[in-house]
């Protein structure tokens, strides 16, 4: 689990004060920092907030990083340290649980697909918010190694060393928290279980009438990515699109790495999808995808790669530039 080379070598000139090699340590963490982040308070602006502490918690101790990890996997960990300590999320002051959750989504719910022009756009950003919304029913350490663990896939060893505890006790938590999401999800579903009444088209309305989705402004389907049409938190494993003719797999590392990725595979880019948001021949083509999945896991995971705001990350290195903080001090890594 040791550090490439070249980050031993590129931490040690960000250390030595080349600010070139400090924002590229900055574009190497910032997206996986900001989807971990993301996935644990829910909404876009919380997580927005929570990155660029966590940003800047990463760069003021960058002198004590001594690459028994790569710099993703010890962001992780930074990360991990704030998001569990971090104040109550909007979700967690709603008391949000799966009864609760459960009981929201049988209420409401249309006897027929939303129609209209923006109704895939519409049905994923449902789909986006309600599995979000899922993943907040879960206790802040259920909900952590669920995402290293289901969603972004990586190893119990590495994933233990980011939670700073053993691989099997790590592996026990992981296995409570595939329970409680596999049983609501089965219930619930229809995405998961064909028995389940839940429909992403027929929430729309209800959605809207409540203000959980605004139709001018999708939270999620709207969010700008790292690609020109939605990729997912893993896209190497063989699941949602992979393989499949004209599926969008960014290029990324084999599973269980956690190197960012550093190119994209050639392939067919609708004309509608533009600036690193999804349009809606995009839209479209997943949620066709989606129609043919029927494990938890694969749904939970099928979120798109989205980009961290690039404001944020500029933020964090202007406040690096202005003698604000003390940059590379010697602190410890977690």
């Amino acid at each position: 689990m040791s550090a490439p080379e070249d980050e031993t070598a590129l931490v040690g000139r960000a250390v030595g004060g080349d600010a070139e090699a400090l924002e590229e340590v900055v574009r190497r963490v910032q997206d996986p920092v900001y989807r971990l982040a993301l996935r644990m308070a829910g909404r876009p602006a919380d997580a927005e907030d929570a990155a660029q502490e966590i940003l800047i918690r990463v760069v003021t101790r960058l002198s004590s990083w001594r690459a028994e990890a790569s710099l993703v996997t010890w962001a992780y960990r930074i990360a991990v340290n704030h998001l569990l300590n971090l104040r109550r999320t909007a979700y967690e002051h709603r008391g949000i649980t799966f009864e609760v959750l459960g009981e929201n989504l049988a209420e409401g719910l249309a006897a027929a697909d939303h129609r209209g022009p923006e109704a895939e756009l519409l049905a994923e950003e449902v789909r986006l918010g309600c599995t979000q919304a899922m993943l907040q029913c879960l206790d802040r350490s259920e909900r952590v190694a669920y995402v290293l663990g289901e969603i972004f896939e990586l190893p119990g060893e590495q994933a233990g060393w980011i939670l700073e505890i053993s691989p099997a006790a790590y592996r026990k938590r992981l296995e409570r928290a595939r329970k409680r999401i596999r049983a609501f999800m089965s219930a619930t579903c229809g995405l998961v279980s064909r028995d389940a009444a839940c429909r992403c088209a027929r929430r729309v309305e209800s959605a809207i009438a409540h203000g959980r989705v605004d139709p001018r402004r999708p939270v999620f389907a709207g969010h700008a990515t790292t690609g020109p049409r939605p990729g997912f938190d893993r896209p190497d494993s063989g699941r949602l699109g992979a393989g499949r003719p004209g599926s969008d797999r960014p290029g990324s590392d084999r599973p269980g790495s956690d190197r960012p990725a550093t190119g994209t595979r050639a392939v067919r880019v609708p004309a509608d999808a533009v600036a690193g948001r999804p349009g809606a021949a995009a839209v479209a083509d997943g949620a066709r995808q989606m129609r043919r999945l029927h494990d938890a896991a694969t749904v939970m995971r099928s979120h798109p790669s989205y980009a961290a705001p690039r404001a944020r990350s500029e933020a964090v290195l202007s406040l690096l530039r202005s003698g604000r903080y003390p940059l590379l001090s010697a602190g410890s890594g977690g």
